[in-house]
């Protein structure tokens, strides 16, 4: 009896599962119908309005973002809040924000980015270093915390330091080229705005700092802004006094008119010398350094070549003296 009444109790929970489960697809199914049939409402009543002139892929609906896209949303903001303000000016300092224009992180996305990255770890890395290490006192706990949130600050700006230094350089090497360039289209009856344009869209390859800058300059340029105005991130950003002075003779051109090819065939002259002389003081101090090399590494393989048997014989003829 009282296994066939749990049976029959097993039972009916089972079928009252399946009823569930089929009236639960047939309602889904009737709500998707029901979106179906509004979509395609909506599409008819648009292509029906006159002057609407919308692409298919334009009446489509923009899918939900994903979980992913959401917490990255919401990472930018809360790095957007913390880049303004009282915590904005110790986050985000001038300095920090001329290595960000340095590095090539222009948007206002990416200065939220390093905002919060700077907060997370100066909080994350404290506590990380606690859990990691056997401490004992109070004091190692304030050490621990003092390092822990200075590395968390310093990290980020230590990476914008680098990439920056790294891109200066890079900015210095493709200067020549650039002035071949404009030599080169210059001669051919281009004005500054066609040149500055194909540099831009044919030679950004060979040229990946330089051309980002002159972007983001013909775009300034475009929106209204002088020459002069639109070019001065390129002539005073990277600290170099040969861009610099590129960067004048372009807004005298520009502003006077004249030609050009001369100038800046004198300028990539001067400037090549430079690079060798330069390149010359680089080998010379490279000279100096790999003597010290020498004296540390070929010198104790020099003594026991040459004297290593006279060595051997006065170490036998002691032994053999009893000594």
């Amino acid at each position: 009896m009282v296994s066939a009444y749990v049976l029959s109790i097993i039972s009916l929970v089972l079928l009252a599962l399946a009823v569930g489960l089929a009236g639960g697809s047939m309602v889904l199914r009737a709500a998707r119908q029901q979106r179906s049939r509004q979509s395609i409402d909506k599409r008819l009543n648009r292509r029906a309005t006159p002057g609407a002139a919308r692409s298919d892929d334009e009446d489509e609906e923009v899918p939900e973002p994903t979980r992913l896209g959401r917490a990255r949303a919401q990472a930018l903001r809360l790095g957007k809040q913390l880049s303004k303000g009282r915590v904005g000016d110790l986050l985000l300092t001038e300095e920090e924000r001329r290595l960000l224009s340095q590095s090539g992180f222009n948007r206002e996305n990416d200065r939220s980015i390093f905002a919060l990255s700077r907060a997370a770890l100066a909080i994350s890395l404290p506590i990380v270093v606690m859990l990691s290490l056997s401490l004992d006192g109070l004091v190692e706990y304030a050490m621990a915390a003092f390092f822990g949130l200075a590395f968390g600050l310093m990290l980020p700006k230590w990476y914008l330091r680098r990439r920056a230094a790294r891109r200066r350089i890079e900015a210095a090497d493709e200067l020549p080229l650039l002035i071949d360039l404009m030599r080169l289209l210059q001669g051919v009856g281009l004005s500054i705005d066609q040149s500055l344009h194909i540099i831009v869209q044919e030679f950004k390859h060979v040229l990946p700092v330089l051309s980002a800058e002159l972007a983001l300059a013909a775009g300034q340029y475009a929106r209204g802004r002088t020459r002069e105005q639109s070019l001065v991130r390129v002539a005073t950003l990277y600290d170099n006094d040969d861009l610099a002075a590129l960067v004048g003779m372009i807004v005298q051109v520009d502003r006077h008119g004249g030609a050009v090819q001369e100038p800046l065939q004198r300028f990539g002259e001067r400037l090549r010398e430079q690079r060798k002389l330069d390149l010359k003081t680089r080998v010379g101090k490279l000279t100096v350094k790999m003597t010290g090399v020498m004296v540390v590494t070929l010198l104790p393989a020099l003594i026991v070549v040459t004297g290593g048997a006279g060595f051997l014989a006065l170490f036998r003829g002691l032994s053999k003296m009893g000594l």
